[in-house]
């Protein structure tokens, strides 16, 4: 109804969380650290997949640096993904396993048994072999980020046995030579982004440290040794904040800065 409400002088401005209007060309995509300005004018707007949004929180600043070329994704998404109920049947699948009740933990939510387990297959098979929540974040890191149509965006997405929080693992290959320190600056300097880059220390981003965070957590950063001009990362944040609430929050906010959003008189 989303589109329907916004209709009129004096409709609403409506973000929209669901996947209903994020690949509709007149309807704005938005993460606001990127793409703010795509709102101006508009009355409906859609929020990304938290899986893209909270990848892309790392990826927009060095492609500002060094100019992405190609991105490789990996995805390890928490049981709260599929909601209460995916929870729900974590706790009380690892319940009865710890218990001695079962072997193996009973599933109805997930396609296997997902405690002490790991699944790769989130949402439904395509026809060229990814599933649709591989292909939402090619097709939204192109939208967001002004990209082609073609851009080279690969993904694999993962169901893990933790409760809350997303993370992945990321490489980019850029036009430009890579610079750690460069990257590691443009890193630090941007708005959401919370650098955890200590590996002598055991600093690194974590589920466990995202979660209730509003920042995404940036952290392994290498120069990957596989491919020229490319930099590999680990990125861990809270789906349910920086994936979805939050990231509508900031798009109003955006909105509120740039005129699009006003107070009735």
């Amino acid at each position: 109804h989303a589109m329907n409400i916004c209709q009129g002088q004096d409709g609403p401005i409506v973000i929209d969380n669901s996947s209903a209007f994020r690949y509709k060309d007149d309807v704005p995509l938005v993460i606001p650290e990127i793409n703010a300005e795509t709102t101006i004018g508009k009355k409906l707007i859609a929020n990304p997949n938290c899986t893209t949004a909270i990848g892309l929180m790392a990826v927009w600043p060095l492609h500002k640096q060094f100019g992405l070329r190609k991105l490789v994704m990996s995805t390890y998404q928490a049981a709260s993904g599929a909601g209460q109920p995916g929870m729900d049947e974590l706790v009380e699948g690892s319940k009865s396993v710890l218990n001695g009740e079962r072997d193996v933990a009973d599933n109805k939510v997930f396609a296997h048994p997902l405690p002490f387990n790991v699944i790769p297959h989130i949402d439904k098979f395509q026809e060229n072999g990814y599933t649709k929540e591989e292909m939402k974040v090619t097709w939204e890191t192109r939208k967001i980020c002004g990209l082609g149509d073609d851009f080279p965006v690969s993904c694999t997405a993962v169901r893990i046995p933790t409760f809350r929080a997303h993370s992945e693992s990321i490489i980019a290959l850029f036009d430009k030579a890579v610079d750690i320190t460069a990257a590691r600056n443009a890193l630090d300097e941007a708005s959401g982004v919370k650098l955890v880059d200590d590996p002598e220390n055991l600093k690194y981003p974590m589920p466990l440290t995202a979660t209730g965070q509003y920042d995404v957590e940036v952290g392994r950063l290498r120069k990957n040794i596989a491919f020229d001009n490319a930099l590999e990362f680990f990125v861990s944040g809270d789906q349910l904040l920086r994936g979805a609430a939050l990231n509508a929050v900031l798009v109003a906010e955006a909105m509120l800065d740039n005129g699009s959003l006003k107070a009735k008189k």
